[in-house]
């Protein structure tokens, strides 16, 4: 991405994986805050206006720290008034979410050149999401506006974070999934620690048995194990013909 866009400060979604609370961390405040609060950057638009007319021509994330259709969003609807400032000189646009209520902002992806809409499933059990992604949208809504999404435009799953023990089990069902969704392609990432989430992380895995907790930690430190992973969705992307980008 050239540049990236966050609505919000904070996220509601609460997912106890997330290393955007490093924001917090590096101010010096509690990083177990994180999905308690969001901030509205309430003159957004004003600076979006200004700033856009100087930028050079580049892709556009919505949105690398927070998710740009939390909650919050149908109230104030600050993400699509950004993405109407946005459309005026039709930058390409990336859009990550986890959420459903993208959606309703259809009309205005038709009216973009260059759109790509992402959304984001770590696992497909209703349970594991509630533990880690507590206020976020069902996997199943998440998948259902995926395949709705892709009859118009393109787009993609994001597959992460990969949890070793946790989900790695549901890889090849979510690979499917995304398959029969109608996505061009798939984004795979690793659980990566960062920003003190090992904290809410090691509290979400009070609901798991102890050999499954102790087999977890032991792997997310293996340094094959991710190896392992990659040549299983490589295997995976040959057999449903869906291209497989890695972050790590």
């Amino acid at each position: 991405m050239d540049y990236s866009i966050n609505p919000y400060f904070g996220c509601e979604h609460a997912c106890t994986y997330c290393y955007a609370r490093f924001l917090l961390k590096v101010r010096g405040e509690d990083p177990t805050r994180w999905g308690s609060f969001v901030h509205i950057k309430i003159n957004g638009v004003s600076v979006l206006k200004k700033e856009i007319c100087k930028a050079k021509r580049g892709k556009i994330l919505f949105s690398s720290v927070t998710d740009p259709y939390q909650p919050i969003e149908s109230k104030y609807k600050l993400t699509r008034k950004l993405l109407e400032i946005v459309l005026r000189r039709q930058f390409p646009v990336v859009i990550l979410t986890k959420s459903n209520l993208v959606l309703r902002d259809i009309d205005i992806f038709r009216k973009f050149n260059d759109i790509e809409i992402g959304l984001t499933v770590t696992t497909i059990s209703e349970r594991i999401s509630k533990i880690f992604e507590p206020h976020a949208p069902s996997p199943m809504m998440r998948i259902n506006a995926l395949s709705k999404l892709s009859k118009e435009f393109d787009t993609y799953l994001f597959l992460g974070p990969i949890m070793p023990v946790i989900s790695e089990s549901e890889i090849e069902e979510i690979v499917e999934t995304a398959y029969n969704s109608g996505v061009k392609r798939i984004i795979a990432d690793r659980l990566n620690m960062k920003g003190g989430n090992y904290l809410t992380i090691r509290e979400a895995l009070k609901n798991f048995p102890l050999d499954e907790v102790k087999n977890f930690w032991y792997s997310l430190w293996d340094p094959s194990y991710y190896r392992k992973v990659r040549v299983l969705l490589h295997n995976l992307s040959n057999r449903f013909g869906i291209p497989i980008d890695f972050c790590w």
